[in-house]
Formats: structure tokens, sequence, C-alpha cells
């Protein structure tokens, strides 16, 4: 008789930001009395941690704390707030928060399952922030980019139009009959393109397009 295999789940690694030690004491005891969570002691969070930070509301302060912590390696982090308005909602979002709850709601479960969908990959967010947060990105596509000709990807249309292309493998030739430009346009685009976003070259210019999911 042959035992079957026993999958062992890995602890998800947490780090708990927050300035009243109280607070965080409170919060690390909560997570530990669950399953599947192995929260860090120290100051320095796991490349691979799930960061939770505990905030009033969304200031500057706790926006660089989220950006910090992206750049030291954790990309997934969630915003514990007391309170939420529309332009902390989209401070947060641009800071790359993967989740935002709220004080009054982070229950055991609800921290627990916003850990667990952010080190999944996905986000959380009550249904009544999502709503206010759509709004807000609808109002910055109309009100800002649009105008200006641009797109949340930071490439203006034709930009874009010419990297698919470029993607294609056609020259410049090729691209400025097909969108109807002169060649010194579309040679002046993808310049503006490479400056802007330091790219290299052409090739880089596409490659970063494609992993970036431009075009």
């Amino acid at each position: 008789m042959v035992a079957e295999a026993v999958s062992v789940r890995t602890a998800i690694p947490v780090h708990v930001c927050a300035a009243d030690p109280l607070t965080r004491a409170g919060i690390v005891s909560q997570l530990r009395t669950g399953h599947g969570f192995a929260v860090s002691s120290g100051d320095t969070p796991a490349q691979d941690s799930v960061a939770l930070v505990v905030a009033d509301e969304v200031t500057d302060s706790a926006a660089a704390e989220v950006r910090s912590l992206r750049a030291r390696g954790v990309g997934r982090v969630i915003l514990l707030v007391s309170r939420v308005n529309d332009a902390g909602l989209l401070a947060a979002a641009e800071a790359g928060v993967s989740g935002v709850i709220r004080r009054t709601e982070a229950t055991a479960y609800n921290l627990a399952a916003a850990i667990r969908s952010a080190a999944a990959g996905e986000g959380t967010l009550p249904p009544d922030l999502l709503g206010r947060l759509l709004r807000q990105v609808g109002q910055l596509q109309r009100q800002v980019l649009s105008p200006r000709g641009l797109t949340f990807s930071g490439l203006t249309e034709r930009e874009t139009a010419v990297l698919r292309l470029l993607a294609e493998g056609y020259g410049t030739a090729d691209i400025a009959r097909q969108l109807f430009y002169s060649e010194r346009t579309v040679k002046n685009i993808i310049h503006d393109v490479t400056s802007r976003l330091e790219l290299r070259n052409r090739a880089h210019a596409v490659a970063y397009a494609i992993r970036e999911g431009l075009i």
C-alpha cells in the first residue's frame, strides 16, 4: 500500500506596520491566533510578505510608507484605516496598495481573507469604496487625461498605435503610410517615447509596451 503525498501549505509571511505599539501588538496577536500566517517580529519585512499598514487615514506619510515598502520589494500592501475620503482612496491606489480595510470592519476573518487575497495577487476593497474609486478614475480620465490625449498607460493613442506597428515588424516608412503621418513625425514619436520612459531603443520600447500590457 502506497501512502498518498500530503501537501503542506506554506505559511503566508505577514508584516504589520503601526505607529502605536499597542495597536500593532493587538493585530499581531489576532493574526497569530489563526492558521496559515507567519507574522514577522522585526522591523524588516520579507520580500515575499504581505504588509499591513495601519493608519487613521490615507495621509501623505501613509502613502509614503506604502511606496517605501514596495520599493523594498514588498509587492502586496494592505491599508487598514479608520476613514478614507475620495482623495485618500485615489492616493492609496496610486501608491499601489492591494487592498483597503476600514478598522471598524477589521474582524479576524476579514483581515485573514484580505491577506490571503493579497498573497494570491487579488485585491480587497469594500463595495462602496470600489464605486467611489471607479468614479474617481472616470473623472481623472475625462478631466485630466483625455483633454491631453493621454491614457492611463501614460502613452497617447498615436504613440500606442506606432508601438503596435513596430511590434508587428513594420519600419518607419510603412508606419507613416499606414497612419498617414510623415516619416519625421513617426521618428519623433518613437524618440519621445524612448526618451520619456528612459528606454534604450525601439526594440526596448516594444518590449516595454508588451511587458506592461500596453499593446
